[in-house]
């Protein structure tokens, strides 16, 4: 069956559903509520990775929807990414990157996304010409990379990759192109059942031009025999691999299973870039977010079961003042740094702010205790 025809096959209601996880019928009545708003699909590969018997099997709670998103605590945009689109798909926040949102689907709808807003449902956000993209990358010469995410792209024909690729070919000043794709994880059969992807990615990537594939798995059984040949196909083709993590609640919250997830990945040539602290995201938030105060010494407790490059992730929040890196706590004060900031003005900047109890964003902390410092001090 091609990758195709098997995504197609996947599962996408409620009664489906129940006839694999034996769902009780007040699950269901949830379910079917849920869907209403954010929609379900689940590969036939990827649900064989859930065990049945188990009511909290964290692959069960990253693609099964959960009664708990009908919370409406937090809002749908945490990062401010409206506030920085440019046109239809086509976001540019930090100076030297442009980031195209290629499409609203996906090979599988996780429970955690923080683009719940817009995945597979129909949003004015995705892209509609990616050639109008392409000409405003071309005119702001301060942008050296392009990501493309989505949705997920890689879920679209390879015809359509090859015309986002063949495009930024001919801009000069793009150093380098990045895929942001979760399929390696939920859906490797669109990589190992088709070589034209592997054979195009091939094509562009270049000594002097290299492709880029982040990757988000976020438990280590997603790793499977199947998901590390998809990932040695697409680092046969000359592409670099690096991981994007998720700390989420009941998932990978623990240090033995997060550095279990970080260790499988560099021993399968996938780089930990980030783990990010979850979004405040409606129908997200209630479910899957863990507060500092847990979530950094497990951060720590991970980062000390690790050596070399699976230590070298950044733990961060994606804010919309920019990336900011969560760098730890003393007594009752928690210390950041900007990453990447939107405001060149906070480049590099350190700052603390007073721990509350059950904060899990910045915005949860009170800017009065605010203060630029060096956290070595």
């Amino acid at each position: 069956m091609g990758w195709e025809k098997e995504l197609a096959n996947s599962i996408t209601s409620p009664e489906e559903l129940s006839s694999y996880l034996n769902l009780s019928p007040g699950e269901q009545r949830g379910i079917e509520e849920v869907v209403k708003l954010h929609p379900m699909r689940i590969p036939r590969y990827y649900l064989n990775l859930i065990d049945p018997k188990d009511p909290y099997d964290p692959i069960r709670k990253l693609i099964v929807p959960s009664i708990a998103e009908l919370s409406t605590e937090g809002e749908y945009d945490t990062s401010g990414e409206q506030e920085n689109t440019k046109g239809p798909g086509l976001q540019h926040k930090y100076a030297q990157t442009a980031l195209v949102l290629a499409t609203n689907q996906c090979a599988a709808y996780c429970r955690h996304c923080f683009r719940k807003r817009l995945v597979g449902l129909p949003n004015r956000e995705i892209l509609n010409r990616f050639d109008d993209a392409a000409r405003y990358i071309e005119q702001h010469h301060e942008i050296t990379n392009v990501l493309i995410s989505g949705g997920d792209p890689f879920v679209l024909r390879t015809e359509v990759i090859r015309g986002f690729l063949s495009r930024l070919d001919t801009i000069p000043h793009l150093q380098f192109i990045r895929f942001g794709t979760r399929t390696p994880a939920t859906f490797p059969q669109r990589i190992t059942r088709d070589s034209s992807l592997t054979t195009l990615l091939k094509e562009y990537s270049r000594p002097d031009r290299r492709l880029y594939v982040i990757t988000h798995f976020n438990h280590p059984r997603e790793l499977t025999q199947e998901a590390r040949e998809a990932a040695a196909r697409i680092q046969d083709a000359g592409v670099l691999m690096y991981n994007q993590a998720v700390l989420l609640r009941g998932v990978n919250d623990s240090s033995v299973v997060l550095s279990d997830l970080l260790n499988k990945l560099v021993g399968s040539g996938i780089t930990p870039y980030y783990v990010f602290q979850c979004r405040p995201v409606k129908r997200v938030k209630e479910q899957f977010q863990v507060p500092f105060s847990e979530g950094i010494p497990i951060i720590e407790g991970a980062r000390a079961r690790c050596s070399g490059p699976s230590k070298g992730f950044t733990f961060a929040m994606s804010h919309r003042l920019g990336k900011i890196q969560i760098l730890g706590l003393r007594d009752d004060e928690i210390f950041f740094k900007f990453h990447e900031a939107k405001h060149p003005v906070d480049a590099g900047r350190f700052f603390s702010r007073r721990l509350l109890k059950g904060a899990g964003w910045l915005d949860d902390l009170t800017e009065e205790s605010e203060r630029s410092t060096n956290p070595l001090s």
